[in-house]
């Protein structure tokens, strides 16, 4: 593999939640000029253009041309259409290489099917754009090698969330080894996928918060996220150079907080830290937020 610098950009911290300060869940994998996202929640498009106009050249919306997504959920999926026709509107001149587990295809097919009306308009309208950046190669895949080119090569390897089919990837470059784990419960692949890795990017709940739920959602919880006193366990078994949460689910109503809000989301942010480093995990950890570049 040629050369380049790789950096880590977290384009949205959020979950389902509508929280006003993480925009959904993606990542961007940059190797030089050249970017690989993960996973395309709400707002996905503009968080790589203000990533772009804070200096990284290579989230300019345009250039977004390759994408891998952990499973379909709706935070992290909903900023597909964004992902597929605003780079397009910008003059994308390439077709869209999206890889993902088994019904990315039919959701990609469905969502060129909806918005067929603008399609047509952009093509033979007034105001035509190119015939190619609208397009979509779309790949289902399985555990293992995904994707590899001159900058690097994509790692797939399965995770444990509920009954969805879901996926971890490790991004490995001439310079760094990143690896991002999607929703998870704590798991030894992800340890041994993200052993001695510059970068383990891993969701994680708030273990203090846990009990104030009812206890289907704590059951539900406990067997499809990882909580952070496991996620100790599972960066002590992968020992990164850098633990970075993301994801965080604070189990919190934050549309009861109202001016609390964001007091409140700091306290639990630093007692999840805490809650880390109490279960053992002596590493170097922090809390990642969007628009983070590591």
């Amino acid at each position: 593999m040629e050369k380049f610098e790789t950096k880590l950009v977290l384009l949205g911290t959020g979950t389902p939640n509508a929280c006003p300060n993480a925009s959904g869940p993606a990542s961007a994998v940059v190797v030089g000029d050249r970017a690989y996202l993960v996973d395309f929640g709400p707002g996905v498009v503009r968080q790589a253009s203000k990533a772009y106009f804070a200096g990284i050249d290579a989230l300019r919306p345009d250039l977004l041309c390759h994408a891998f997504c952990t499973h379909l959920h709706t935070d992290h999926t909903t900023g597909y259409p964004d992902l597929i026709f605003t780079p397009w509107v910008l003059e994308r001149a390439q077709p869209l290489k999206v890889f993902g587990p088994r019904g990315i295809r039919a959701m990609t097919e469905h969502i060129l099917a909806a918005y067929g009306t603008d399609i047509d308009f952009r093509l033979h309208g007034f105001e035509r754009a190119n015939e190619v950046g609208y397009r979509v190669e779309a790949t289902e895949i399985s555990p293992g090698v995904v994707y590899e080119d001159d900058r690097v090569r994509v790692e797939a390897f399965p995770v444990s969330h509920g009954t969805l089919e879901s996926y971890g990837y490790r991004f490995t470059t001439a310079d760094r080894v990143i690896v991002i784990s999607g929703d998870t419960a704590p798991l030894d692949i992800v340890a041994e996928m993200a052993a001695g890795c510059d970068v383990l990017l891993h969701e994680v709940e708030y273990t203090g918060g846990i009990s104030a739920r009812e206890p289907k959602w704590q059951t539900y919880h406990r067997a499809v996220h990882t909580l952070s006193v496991d996620l100790a366990g599972v960066a002590a078994k992968a020992r990164p150079k850098l633990l970075v949460t993301t994801h965080r689910i604070y189990h919190m109503n934050i549309l009861d907080n109202g001016k609390n809000l964001e007091a409140e989301m700091a306290r639990r942010c630093d007692a999840i830290l805490r809650e880390i480093r109490e279960a053992g995990y002596d590493g170097p950890v922090v809390n990642g937020h969007d628009l983070d570049v590591y």
